[in-house]
Parts: structure tokens; sequence; C-alpha cells
């Protein structure tokens, strides 16, 4: 199977109004998305709509939510104006684990019949129940011919429309850049406010065969991922607000999730 997990670590830091850094160590699952009827059968603890250790589920992606995960990309691709037939979807995610999961952000990577990173989908999660795709184009990819191959680096810019931590106001720029190479994949997301740089995030995660075997080891070196992240991300907010960072509140200035930024 292509399918595979990653394993690695996130990072944050903040600029302003102080300097804030944060690291964790982090998996994920990454399932092409042709392969997930074939992973259901093969993966014991691992299952596609139903009760397990590991659950994925289609519902818990984009805004519909979507009942059939790859169909829904694929008609989202098409919107865009992406003629995807032939294409491979990998989508980056966390799993359900005994029954929930938060993602943050899960990224669905387009590739073309070259293997080339053509469209990258970022759906991001706030803790309010909001869904937002944002579908990003590269200002610069990497080619078949070129000296990285298809695995050069993709680089994309999306402007901030939808409100994700109240310690961060509801606009700025974010660039993205992402190099998806055989051993590893590595992801920055930065935010410009006013032209100077905000927040800094970068995703380092190297590849590891999916297996009963690999995601037993995760399971128990890492329990409860989606668990732990929630319960981060209100003890980071708790810190920040002691400090003072200055604070959002969530309601009519937020953009309805559901759009897609292209």
């Amino acid at each position: 199977m292509r399918s595979h997990l990653l394993v690695g670590k996130v990072s944050h830091r903040r600029a302003r109004p102080f300097t804030y850094a944060l690291e964790h160590d982090v998996w994920y699952a990454a399932l092409d998305l042709a392969e997930l009827d074939e992973v259901d059968a093969r993966v014991r603890l691992l299952g596609r709509n139903r009760r397990g250790v590991a659950t994925f589920r289609d519902a818990d992606h984009f805004p519909g939510p979507a009942r059939d995960v790859d169909a829904a990309i694929r008609e989202h691709l098409r919107s865009a104006g992406e003629d995807a037939e032939g294409w491979r979807v990998t989508l980056v995610t966390n799993l359900r684990v005994l029954g929930y999961v938060f993602n943050p952000a899960s990224f669905f990577l387009c590739r073309d019949e070259t293997g080339t990173l053509r469209v990258l989908v970022v759906e991001v999660h706030n803790t309010f129940g909001g869904r937002h795709l944002y579908t990003l184009r590269p200002t610069r990819a990497g080619r078949p011919d070129g000296p990285d191959g298809p695995n050069g680096p993709f680089m994309a810019a999306m402007d901030k429309d939808f409100f994700v931590s109240p310690f961060i106001s509801l606009d700025g720029r974010y660039t993205v850049h992402v190099r998806d190479q055989p051993d590893g994949l590595r992801l920055a997301i930065n935010l410009r406010q006013d032209g100077r740089p905000m927040l800094s995030t970068s995703l380092v995660l190297r590849r590891r065969r999916l297996s009963d075997r690999s995601l037993l080891r995760l399971l128990v070196r890492q329990p409860l991922m989606s668990h732990k992240t929630i319960g981060l991300i209100h003890w980071h907010a708790l810190r920040l607000w002691l400090k003072g960072a200055p604070f959002h509140r969530h309601g009519a200035a937020a953009v309805p999730s559901g759009g897609a930024a292209r």
C-alpha cells in the first residue's frame, strides 16, 4: 500500500507581542484515498467508518460533512477548475482513537500522473466546531524534469479568512512551504500581519510503514493523540492569556466555515 504513517514533531513560534514557542511529538496517518477500503481490510487496528481502536471516518472531513471523502475532494477540485482525472490524493490527518479526534489541520496532497504535487488543500478546524478549506496552487513547485524531480519544494500563499485562535486576529497572509520527499514530509506555514512576522508553524515528519505492528507501537508510545492535542491547545491558551496576549472574540468577524479560498 502507498498509505503509511508519519511520525515527528510540530513546532509553533509566536513573534508578537512577545515570543512564545512550543514543540511536541506527533504522528499522523497518510492515507491514499483510493486505498481506504484496502486499509480497512488489511489493518485490523484501523477501521473505516466503524468502531475500533483507531478509526478513519469520512464525516470527520469537509464542511458538509463528507459521505465519501475521496469523491468529495475530487468534486472540490473540479469546482476549483482542476481536471483531477488520474490524480492521486493523499490525506494527512489524525485518526480517531477510542472514538475521539480533533484535527487542527489536515492536508490533502493532490498529485498528478507524474507524481508532481499540483494542489494542496488545507482543511482547518477550530475549537468552535468550524471547518474551512484553503485550496492552494503553487507559486513554485517541483517539476518532473527539475533537479529535485516532482518532490521539489511546493510554495504557495493564502489570505487568512478563518477564525482559529482567539489570540490572533482575523487578518494577515499565510505562506506555505511543502517538501514532499520519499523519506519524509515537511510543511511550514508562516503568518504575517501588517507586513511583519506573527506566527511560524512547522511539521517535520518521517515516513513509517502502516501495519498493525507499527500502529500499535504508536498507540502505546503516544496514546490518545487528539486528547493530548486539545488539552495542549487549552493549556497554551491559558498561558498566553496569563501573559497578556490580546484576546479576540469569535463572532461576527469570523468568516463562516465551509468556504474554499482559491
